[in-house]
């Protein structure tokens, strides 16, 4: 059975991480902060003290960062980087979201050394990572990801390989351009329901069922009707990732108005303290503006 490593144990690393020991697979951990570190050594994990040391003790390493830059030190630092410590043949998953660019140049480099690479964002917020029911977009050699679809398989329950290094990031930021619109669309029509007079929690449950139907209406009205707006998948890290489809949208010479549009919405979550927040907290966002709350 591979071993498996794991860096980066944020709110939604430790899940994953955790789902793959409890399949089983013997799991290395590394995180900048050790407490997280600590809590799955207790589970059965061994902790590592540098991503150098995660490579040198498994066969494949995953990777699950904050942003571009962050992966690209992670992986290629030549001092305690993976690539320091990697060896021909070995996998490098990086389960973050990136630029397509950023995972094409982690490959390229890792190629060099006879190491496979694979971009495989992930979709489903926390509850998806917790429950093991993750959407995970690849991008890679055929090769490598039937090598990994065990772990796969322990994360997630969907898994689709869309191509060569790089299709999973531009898969994943394809999915962020639908999860904006819906989430600001969502804030949009529970602000529209309530100032027009009408019970939202009643228009979702009259139009869920219709052509309106989609996943984030189905998950997160319930949430917000409680009064709850903690994240899921932070506000801040969705503003993040809308600059990553902007950016590689430019690159392209793309025109992306929609998408322009609701990346304000979550520039103004963070201008007005709610980056922490959920994205679904959009709505805190129409809120002020119609000067109307959907619990008032």
């Amino acid at each position: 059975m591979l071993r498996v490593g794991y860096i980066g144990l944020g709110l939604m690393g430790k899940s994953i991480a955790r789902n793959i020991l409890k399949a089983g697979f013997s799991v290395t951990v590394h995180n900048r902060s050790r407490a997280a570190v600590d809590e799955l050594a207790a589970e059965g994990a061994a902790a590592a003290n540098s991503p150098r040391e995660v490579a040198e003790q498994t066969d494949i390493v995953f990777t699950n960062l904050p942003d571009s830059p962050d992966v690209e030190k992670v992986v290629l630092d030549d001092v305690n980087g993976i690539i320091a410590g990697s060896r021909p043949g070995m996998i490098v998953v990086d389960n973050s979201t990136i630029k397509p660019a950023s995972a094409r140049r982690v490959a390229a480099k890792l190629k060099e050394k006879g190491v496979f690479s694979l971009d495989a964002p992930v979709s489903g917020g926390d509850i998806g990572a917790r429950n093991g029911t993750l959407t995970i977009m690849v991008g890679g050699e055929a090769k490598a990801v039937e090598q990994a679809m065990p772990v796969f398989q322990a994360m997630g329950k969907s898994v689709t390989h869309v191509g060569e290094a790089g299709a999973g990031q531009v898969a994943k930021a394809a999915n962020q351009i639908m999860v904006a619109a819906q989430m600001v669309a969502m804030g949009e029509l529970l602000v529209f329901s309530k100032k027009a007079g009408v019970d939202p929690r009643k228009v979702v449950d009259a139009i869920k069922g219709g052509a309106a139907q989609c996943w984030s209406l189905d998950v997160k009205p319930p949430r917000l009707f409680d009064g709850n707006r903690a994240p899921g998948f932070k506000a801040h890290m969705q503003l993040k990732d809308m600059g990553i489809v902007l950016d590689t949208a430019r690159e392209y010479g793309i025109p992306l108005s929609s998408a322009e549009e609701h990346t304000k919405f979550f520039q103004m979550m963070i201008e007005q303290g709610m980056g922490e927040l959920d994205n679904s907290a959009v709505v805190g966002v129409i809120e002020k503006l119609a000067g109307v709350g959907i619990l008032e």
